[in-house]
């Protein structure tokens, strides 16, 4: 029988992980199924159940649920998933919700990998402090930058996420307007802002000389952030697409035991960008 699979989110019809998905079970041979699911915040954890129900395998979490399946569904947390706190993973085996969390392996495969930028010993900066910069702060800690900076407009909240890393001396808390006078060279945007084609307060002169800027926003060419980047000198850009198909390909993984070549589907998605 086919093995069904899901990914739940809230919008959920521009979602491009059924075709990465359809595109990995090709390349790989696997008999599986894979849909888009709209839920809402009240029936999330009702649409996630009535799935399992029908003999669902396992889904992908997003926006805007990855911390309500961390804290209410999820009934074992994996390691990863625990750090960032955020669920984008779910594996359903022997009557057990199992919560796993790939977007930050699947960021640094980009960056590293795919793009050849090694975060160890670079100065980071991390752009907002909600469930996306979550998911990769934990990943991006164990690289061992030099410093990696959370910079958000409520500075609270960036020094609520730092408590859950206070045994890690190079990680700093920053507003926008103290960032003056710094410079970065791995800068990436997990604020919201880009979906809303809104630009960051960044001061200018933040970007080191051999500088990367990551959007982890795909899909809208060039966001302010990115023009933003160029425009101040930045050679190297990078939207999400890349993270995108590398945490799936990892949720594949997980689910199917085989790990398929992120390459040629990321090629394809970025020829229909």
């Amino acid at each position: 029988m086919t093995d069904r699979y899901a990914v739940i989110g809230n919008p959920i019809a521009h979602s491009k992980s059924p075709l990465i998905h359809a595109e990995f079970a090709l390349q790989t041979g696997q008999d599986i199924s894979y849909t888009a699911l709209l839920a809402t915040r009240e029936s999330f954890v009702s649409t996630v159940m009535d799935f399992i129900g029908q003999g669902g395998k396992g889904m992908n979490v997003t926006i805007p649920f990855k911390e309500q399946a961390w804290k209410y569904l999820a009934t074992d947390i994996l390691p990863r998933a625990a750090s960032a706190r955020a669920v984008n993973t779910l594996i359903f085996k022997e009557g057990k919700v199992i919560g796993d969390n790939t977007d930050g392996v699947g960021l640094l495969r980009d960056i590293e990998v795919n793009l050849g930028f090694p975060v160890a010993d670079k100065r980071v900066l991390l752009m907002g402090a909600g469930g996306a910069a979550r998911g990769v702060l934990p990943e991006l800690l164990h690289r061992r930058p030099a410093t990696l900076t959370i910079v958000n407009r409520n500075i609270n909240r960036a020094r609520e996420l730092t408590d859950w890393f206070t045994e890690w001396r190079n990680l700093r808390v920053s507003d926008y307007p103290g960032l003056s006078g710094g410079e970065y060279d791995l800068l990436i945007n997990a604020t919201s802002s880009s979906m809303n084609d809104e630009l960051p307060p960044l001061p200018t002169g933040i970007f080191g000389l051999r500088a990367l800027a990551y959007d982890l926003v795909y899909g809208k060419g060039l966001t302010p952030f990115l023009q933003f980047a160029q425009e101040h000198g930045v050679a190297k850009l990078a939207d999400g697409f890349g993270m995108l198909v590398e945490q799936a390909a990892e949720s594949f993984l997980i689910w199917r035991g085989v790990r398929p070549d992120t390459r040629p589907v990321i090629a394809m998605l970025k020829g229909k960008e």
